[in-house]
């Protein structure tokens, strides 16, 4: 008997370590505390991980204003210091994006209203997304997060299939152009010659539309009266004309020699030229040639007349207000379209321009709406 005493201890023994049900249920009990112990692990790798748990991302469209000056557009781009870059980097320090999903835009299903060029700012821009949008207090960790020049507004809950994007049915760009920019007699010679290789080159109403560059010498002074002449046929023109054209003149050494009473005429009608109703109605005529569906391909890059993207819709363009800044009148160009392609706002703005300053006719515009190609040479 003495002998199977040791035998009955070492069966014990040998079940002690198989109590694993025990175990089990303490495990089941201290459950609850892991999530806080986690959250407070998590929190110590980066701010985007400081949440509790318990939140849920929510599909938001979110609102701000920013001021483009120094940065190279909205769209994110490699190497360029763009809107999106920094917003994407205050929406994970503001732990609206996870450590996981950090520059990784179509996990959250990014999407944006609208794509700014280099410089351009915007007062109502529109993003959506998934985010973890609580605790309260969201718009005031992102904007603690965005430098000055971005600002959020506020966000609003939307609907799980909810693109800014795709959702967004027009866009309005609105353009400022100094007054004195529409002065047909301001900065003339400027404009109106320039020396290459010995050569002055005029432009006139004729090559405008076709994309030549034609030398002084070729076309001789009737040609530059002729231009003059056909201008003068023009009833939109004969207004704002300023006489024969004015060229600076090459000296045996190369050098330019403006005419001088030309630059007195100059300076005289930039301090007269004003935008009453007579130059409001003109070139708001002007502008509404773009309103409407046409093809684009002449006002942008790398998109083709055959291309369906280059067709673009054009609600309404005018330039009814004058604002000043700085002491100086601009007129607000106000543009809404359904959607816009690079440089098109830009282009379209320099034909007008060019067409309200007498250097291209009205009939330019229809041109640049065919599927050859126009060269924007003048602008």
């Amino acid at each position: 008997m003495e002998n199977q005493e040791p035998k009955i201890e070492e069966s014990l023994q040998d079940e002690a370590p198989d109590q694993e049900p025990e175990q089990k249920k303490l495990k089941i009990s201290t459950e609850g505390d892991e999530p806080a112990l986690s959250a407070a692990v998590s929190g110590k790798s980066g701010g985007a991980e400081r949440r509790p748990p318990k939140y849920k991302r929510r599909k938001v469209a979110i609102v701000f204003a920013f001021c483009g000056v120094g940065y190279q557009g909205m769209q994110k781009n490699p190497g360029a210091k763009t809107i999106e870059g920094e917003l994407e980097e205050a929406l994970f320090h503001a732990g609206a994006v996870s450590e996981a999903d950090r520059n990784k835009p179509r996990q959250y299903e990014w999407a944006r209203s609208a794509r700014t060029d280099k410089g351009v700012s915007a007062v109502g821009q529109v993003v959506s997304g998934r985010f973890y949008v609580d605790p309260p207090g969201f718009v005031e960790r992102l904007n603690s997060n965005l430098p000055d020049q971005i600002r959020v507004f506020g966000f609003k809950r939307v609907a799980p299939s909810f693109s800014s994007k795709k959702f967004c049915d027009r866009r309005r760009y609105v353009y400022l152009i100094p007054v004195f920019a529409l002065d047909p007699c301001s900065h003339s010679e400027a404009e109106m010659a320039r020396s290459d290789s010995g050569y002055e080159y005029v432009k006139c109403v004729e090559c405008c539309e076709k994309g030549y560059k034609i030398p002084l010498g070729v076309l001789g002074k009737e040609s530059v009266d002729d231009e003059t002449k056909s201008s003068e046929v023009q009833s939109d023109i004969s207004s704002n004309n300023c006489g024969a054209l004015k060229v600076e003149t090459l000296s045996s050494n190369g050098e330019k020699t403006p005419n001088p009473e030309s630059k007195e005429e100059m300076t005289k009608s930039e301090g007269k030229f004003c935008y009453g109703e007579k130059e409001k109605e003109r070139f708001n005529r002007i502008l509404s040639y773009y309103v409407g569906s046409h093809n684009f391909h002449n006002f942008t890059t790398r998109t083709k007349a055959a291309d369906p993207a280059a067709n673009r819709y054009i609600l309404s363009f005018n330039a009814n207000t004058v604002i000043t800044l700085d002491g100086k009148d601009f007129v607000k160009c106000e543009v809404v379209g359904q959607s816009f392609m690079l440089h098109q706002i830009r282009k379209m703005i320099g034909l007008a321009v060019a067409v309200m300053r007498n250097y291209a006719p009205e009939s330019v515009i229809q041109t640049a709406f065919k599927k050859s190609a126009f060269d924007f040479f003048f602008l």
